[in-house]
């Protein structure tokens, strides 16, 4: 491959950044001029590249927006349950604990067993509650048509039940 020979100017704080650049590479400074004016002058122009990482970061965005929902949903829901817990549970007589401990182990146990097949099959319940509460909004590209489960199954509006999470 011939190259040609061209004599360029620049300006003298790009020539210095220039030299420093090839010395801590260790490469000529014709090979990093090359390197470069062969990205500026590829098919992806500059302008499509910067385009494309603007598409990138609003995708990202809209990812972390429907994190940032699903985690408000969860914390909510969680602390929703702990304080009806709290004032609904009656204290466990003495005599009962470790009768009650084994039945709290048992239930756990069904509650992993549950999850699993939910997880498994690809279901949220936070898509669930979602829909539920905004049925009007079309939700990220990944989201099954309202009242849909994500494997298909039909969810009735308002059904949100123990059920519909096995």
């Amino acid at each position: 491959m011939s190259r040609r020979r061209l004599n360029i100017f620049l300006e003298p704080a790009h020539a210095s950044r220039l030299d420093a650049l090839a010395a801590a590479k260790a490469i000529s400074k014709s090979s990093i001029i090359a390197a470069a004016l062969s990205a500026y002058l590829s098919a992806e122009g500059p302008n499509d590249r910067i385009a494309g990482v603007g598409r990138r970061l609003d995708a990202l965005s809209r990812q972390f927006d429907h994190l940032e929902r699903d985690q408000t949903i969860l914390v909510e829901t969680l602390a929703l349950w702990i304080r009806h817990q709290l004032s609904a549970t009656t204290p466990i007589p003495e005599g009962l604990q470790d009768a009650a401990r084994a039945q709290g182990r048992a239930r756990f146990a069904d509650f992993v067993t549950q999850l699993a097949r939910h997880l498994q099959r690809g279901g949220s319940l936070v898509r669930t509650v979602w829909q539920e509460i905004t049925p009007e909004e079309t939700s990220h590209p990944s989201t099954p048509a309202s009242g849909q489960g994500h494997a298909g199954e039909r969810v009735p509006r308002g059904a949100l039940t123990e059920g519909n999470i096995a």
